[in-house]
């Protein structure tokens, strides 16, 4: 993919305001640390993660996601006439009908004719939202959208050590554990074909991209609900993580292979890269099968965990 009139003019985000400490969720599970004679601070040696932050209870995730947009608005002097699209791309969403799009752009003001839809694929959600918008601005359909996301990783963190306790075992300590280490925040990208003239320094050129996939993979993650009970279900999320970071790896130097060849570009001409912030080890192994220097790298997962599709975006920015 490549393109010739894309822009990205902003990069804004809500981060939640509630900070919990990796010591505070792994105190909620001293009987199974107990059990097992796991030494506290196991979370933050594995994952490098020593906080994340959360939304209220309550929260709605639109409202994050409105934030967001209005600060892309406000920092840029966009007029909401001018968006052509609106599209949210969170793995968390309001409700399954309407999509988390339309009550965004009804808060927004944006005119009828504007495009507004939800977009679901994984943590990618947001990066897949950008390549959406670009390619509609490439195609002269719109000359600016806005992708908008909003994560929250309270209920399910609170589930899943709800769970670790009902069934302490090693096997659900290891399947469960990458869920603990999940944040919440929101974030706003807009695109435009850069002949608005808005009030911004930033004008970055979205200049191509590049996508593998490899789904026969798609039972080492799963977020869903499972059924408890007549007519009753339950949130549930686990991971194989030992799996899924190694194939994972795998996908992503074959990715990057790619990439590099499509742009006719050499690893040492690239000046900084943006990883999807999941944790030390990750972080490590990717660069390290990328042959990138980490000091090309700029982390945040350590005070603000993993927050899916949020968490790449806000980095860069």
């Amino acid at each position: 993919m490549k393109y010739s009139r894309v822009f990205i003019n902003s990069l804004a985000y809500e981060l939640a305001p509630e900070v919990v400490t990796s010591a505070e969720l792994e105190s909620r599970l001293t009987p199974l640390y107990q059990k097992f004679r796991i030494p506290m601070g196991q979370l933050t040696a594995l994952t490098g993660i020593e906080e994340r932050r959360w939304w209220p209870s309550d929260h709605m995730l639109s409202d994050g996601a409105i934030v967001a947009a209005q600060k892309a608005m406000n920092e840029t002097g966009i007029a909401a006439a001018d968006i052509g699209a609106v599209v949210y791309t969170g793995v968390c969403r309001d409700q399954h009908e309407p999509a988390t799009a339309c009550r965004i752009a009804a808060k927004l003001g944006v005119l009828k004719d504007t495009a507004i839809y939800d977009i679901s694929n994984a943590c990618l959600g947001v990066l897949s939202g950008i390549l959406d918008i670009a390619n509609r601005i490439e195609l002269g359909q719109i000359k600016a959208g806005l992708v908008v996301s909003c994560e929250s990783a309270r209920h399910i963190v609170d589930v899943t050590i709800d769970d670790m306790l009902a069934d302490p075992t090693m096997q659900n300590y290891a399947r469960s554990l990458a869920t603990l280490t999940g944040g919440s925040g929101a974030v706003a990208v807009l695109l435009t074909d850069g002949s608005l003239n808005l009030d911004t320094d930033r004008n970055h050129q979205l200049l191509g991209a590049s996508h593998l996939s490899a789904p026969e993979h798609n039972n080492l993650c799963q977020w869903g609900l499972k059924e408890v009970g007549p007519q009753l279900f339950r949130e549930f999320m686990r991971t194989d993580a030992v799996s899924l970071l190694k194939e994972g790896v795998s996908l992503a130097k074959d990715t990057w292979e790619h990439f590099l060849e499509q742009r006719q570009w050499v690893e040492e001409e690239v000046d900084k890269v943006i990883c999807h912030q999941v944790g030390a080890a990750n972080q490590k192994q990717v660069l390290t099968a990328l042959c990138i220097n980490p000091e090309k790298e700029f982390p945040t997962f350590k005070l603000l965990g993993n927050m899916g599709t949020v968490s790449l975006p806000v980095t860069a920015a």
